[in-house]
């Protein structure tokens, strides 16, 4: 029996077009294929708030951090805003969700964002604070 781990590049390339944002999952996307419902898991969200400051995998971005990205000659911005990243007046879960919501595709969002600390005047990749 072949390993259940092994698929070959163009099948792995299908299933990564597939994934709406960098949270879900290759197990997501076959699920979806499948017809099964979506897989419940109870784990803790990567996503905390941290007295108004919004915390996500490790980063922290104070209360009143601005976001930016260019994209197809257009300028976008989100916020941090009460312990969320807020993209057109909703918070979104993730640099890499923001991203999908403007482009349609999967984005690195560590990547496509920059972002100004309010203590800051410069602007840079969010990458950069990892």
């Amino acid at each position: 029996m072949a390993d259940i781990g092994e698929v070959d590049f163009e099948v792995f390339k299908e299933l990564t077009m597939r994934r709406a944002t960098e949270s879900t999952t290759y197990n997501d996307v076959l699920r979806e294929i499948l017809g099964l419902s979506p897989r419940k898991v109870n784990t803790e969200p990567a996503t905390k708030a941290l007295n108004g400051a919004w915390e996500y995998r490790g980063v922290r971005f104070p209360n009143g951090t601005d976001f930016r990205a260019k994209y197809k000659g257009k300028i976008y911005t989100a916020s941090v805003e009460g312990g969320r990243l807020v993209l057109d007046g909703e918070s979104v879960g993730s640099p890499s969700e923001a991203a999908h919501k403007i482009t349609g595709t999967n984005v690195n969002g560590w990547r496509f964002w920059e972002c100004r600390l309010p203590t800051e005047s410069r602007w840079r990749v969010i990458e950069a604070l990892r």
